[in-house]
């Protein structure tokens, strides 16, 4: 499922127009952003949590000539999932 679905999907869902739903969903995912940003975690019970994970520096090679090259650390963002979306996932059809 890509942006456009997921606006599709949520407007009929919520009996909205698709203008309001993509402004719905921008504004969901814009605070989700601003939150990891400000916080470093958004919990979302049920769903999931989304945090940032700090990468060290390391030695990695470049693909094309073997060559060693230094990685910096950095800061990476990063989902795990909650307990209900877990149990929906990998809930069998019958």
């Amino acid at each position: 499922m890509n942006k456009t679905e997921l606006v599709e999907v949520v407007a009929s869902k919520a009996e909205i127009t698709k203008v309001e739903a993509q402004k719905v969903v921008t504004a969901t995912l814009d605070a989700i952003v601003g939150g990891i940003v400000k916080d470093g975690k958004v919990i979302l019970p049920g769903f999931g949590t989304f945090e940032t994970r700090a990468r060290s520096a390391r030695t990695g090679r470049n693909p094309r000539t073997g060559e060693k090259i230094k990685i910096a650390a950095t800061k990476a963002p990063a989902f795990k999932a909650g307990k209900g979306m877990k149990d929906a996932v990998a809930k069998k059809k019958k």
